[in-house]
């Protein structure tokens, strides 16, 4: 399997560290409020490739932080704690504030059926991991102090910037961050910050150096550090965090071991909404919540997302959901429809044509996870054996064959299409159904007809299977 790596741009053969391991790391979500569908599509990428190493045969450890600390509402260092804004704007505390965003969080990413990760460290839960992580970095002389915190020296690492491709010397203040009193260089970045003299933060911890709580970057070093040791084979997140956490984690992690923290850096970019990216700051952010008021299915927007590359920006339109979900639908009637063979054999072999589109499948998966590409294959594939049930060519031992197959194909694209989605009918669609049912066993087809006619109007479909009528809306 290759997979595009940031740090060298170039795709690259994965090639487990140890045996057939893939110690994985994902930057998870600040827990200030809602995750919105932007952040999800991220969420989204990083599950599917999880299926998809595991679906070609590695083991997966993967770890995901939850930021419930220290992450300011600027890149330079300086702001407000985004959880003490989160608890100023819904009158809470801190702490009832990350609790309630991270149970949202995770309620969505079920939702759309992603798989936790083996573990979910919070930032307060590692308070001393991070303060032993930044002693290592000062004990190697990368450190400074300010009036506002302990700062890493980011002159002291020759090659500081490589992730993002960064040229330190042209870097200003105020061009990409906002110069802190005190700070050497405009790139420096705070390892501990102080809490302010003139007020109690709701958030703070005793350290060596005094009161206060961990910058945002230190606490993914320490994480992974902790769980996937000293360097690991994957570390994924959005493109915004190249040039500033990414970057930040490399250094400070280099600056405590003395060794390149990850093999593969692997990035993906934004959902588009309008001409900027979704995002929490810019206000007006949709939630999965705001989807599904729209009648969207979570697993139709998982689809959606995975229509698009990972490293191609989708832009957000409601119809291309709405599309994703009929797509979804016709996943599932399929399903269906392969349950339903009932003729004894097929009329010609199969096994080639099931050969190929395991192949075609795997080889667009492992090619940088091309989902787009991915999904093409199986509508042709769908779009050809639905011809064959028509023509009832297709035999049971076959439909069989076929199910499990799109089974195997659902472990990456984690569409739930082994499951058999029941829709709610109202009384009225019910009943008509079932005085439809009374006119065609009396033969009386123009009143049947005109049953099927009314059912359209009102949104619903009614199609006659062997096991009776089956009703679906439109």
């Amino acid at each position: 399997m290759k997979l595009y790596n940031t740090l060298t741009r170039k795709k690259e053969e994965i090639v487990p560290l140890e045996d057939d391991l893939i110690r994985m790391y994902t930057c998870g979500p600040t827990v200030y409020n809602y995750a919105h569908i932007g952040n999800l599509k991220m969420y989204v990428f990083e599950d599917t490739l999880k299926r998809a190493l595991m679906y070609v045969g590695f083991k997966v450890k993967h770890v995901m932080n939850i930021t419930d600390v220290g992450h300011l509402t600027s890149d330079s260092d300086t702001g407000e704690d985004k959880m003490e804004l989160g608890a100023k704007r819904e009158h809470k505390s801190a702490w009832e504030i990350a609790d309630f965003y991270t149970k949202s969080f995770f309620r969505d990413t079920d939702a759309l059926n992603i798989i936790r990760p083996d573990f979910t460290p919070r930032a307060t839960e590692t308070i001393q991991d991070q303060i032993e992580l930044i002693r290592r970095i000062e004990k190697n002389g990368y450190t400074y102090r300010t009036g506002d915190g302990i700062y890493f020296d980011t002159s002291k690492l020759k090659d500081y910037g490589k992730l993002a491709r960064l040229k330190k010397e042209s870097l200003k203040a105020g061009a990409r961050v906002e110069m802190v009193e005190g700070k050497k260089n405009p790139t420096d970045f705070a390892l501990w910050k102080f809490s302010p003299k003139d007020q109690k933060r709701q958030m703070e911890w005793d350290s060596p150096w005094g009161k206060g709580f961990p910058g945002w970057h230190i606490e993914c070093s320490a994480m992974s550090m902790k769980y996937l040791g000293k360097t690991f084979d994957i570390h994924c997140g959005g493109i915004d965090l190249i040039p500033v956490h990414h970057t930040n984690e490399i250094a400070q992690s280099i600056a405590a071991t003395g060794k390149e923290p990850v093999k593969c850096w692997v990035h993906g970019e934004f959902l588009i909404m309008g001409k900027e990216k979704m995002a929490k700051s810019a206000g007006g952010f949709l939630t999965l919540q705001s989807l599904t008021e729209q009648g969207i299915d979570p697993l139709a927007y998982r689809m959606f997302c995975l229509s698009a590359h990972y490293r191609s920006q989708l832009m957000y339109d409601v119809n291309a959901v709405r599309s994703a979900q009929t797509g979804l639908a016709r996943m599932r009637e399929f399903m269906d429809r392969l349950r339903d063979v009932k003729e004894p054999k097929s009329k010609a072999s199969m096994d080639k044509i099931l050969e190929s589109a395991k192949m075609g499948f795997r080889k667009h998966i492992e090619d940088d996870l091309n989902t787009p590409k991915a999904l093409a294959l199986l509508s042709d594939f769908m779009r050809d054996v639905n011809s064959l049930i028509d023509r009832n060519a297709l035999g049971k031992e076959d439909a069989s064959r076929i199910f499990e197959m799109m089974l195997d194909f659902d472990m990456v694209l984690g569409l739930k299409l082994g499951e058999i989605k029941e829709e709610k009918v109202p009384d009225e669609i019910a009943m008509l159904v079932r005085q439809r049912e009374e006119y065609r066993e009396r033969k009386m087809f123009k009143e049947s007809d005109q049953i099927r006619i009314k059912l359209k109007e009102l949104g619903w479909e009614v199609s006659d299977t062997p096991k009776g009528p089956k009703v679906k809306k439109i």
